[in-house]
């Protein structure tokens, strides 16, 4: 069975994140049988990592502050998360069935697709934001 999306759920989600009067700064939509839904929502990074386990897949929309004191900016990522226990499988069907996320989620600085841990750390994702954001004034402090 072809893998669906539920639009309308998962485009609120997307908007919540990219609200400026929310808190909200990740979402992630997961798979429940063949569709893609909204399953969690947050202000915390940390509790969007306990949902990225050894046995999930889902997809990540995180919103990452960066900048200076002089200028803040927010920067949105798309995290595809792979668990070490899926199967070769469900690897390759999330690569295609990315496109129906991508539908929702089209304004992101960078996109990564993640199986470790590691590179999950916030500190990481938001380096790699600031290589993506062009003009980096924060070496001008040091």
């Amino acid at each position: 069975m072809a893998t669906q999306i539920d639009k309308e759920a998962c485009r609120e989600a997307y908007n919540q994140v990219r609200d400026d009067n929310t808190d909200t700064n990740w979402t992630v939509f997961k798979y429940e049988g063949s569709m893609i839904v909204p399953a969690g929502q947050g202000t915390d990074y940390e509790d969007f990592k306990r949902m990225c386990t050894d046995d999930a897949r889902l997809f990540g929309f995180v919103r990452i502050t960066t900048g200076d004191a002089m200028s803040k900016r927010a920067k949105f990522t798309l995290i595809t998360w792979i668990g070490e226990n899926i199967s070769g499988l469900q690897r390759a069907k999330i690569s295609t069935d990315k496109t129906l996320v991508k539908e929702i989620v089209q304004n992101f600085a960078k996109e990564f697709m993640i199986s470790d841990l590691r590179e999950l750390e916030e500190d990481y994702i938001r380096t790699e934001l600031k290589k993506a954001g062009g003009a980096n004034y924060d070496a001008q402090a040091e």
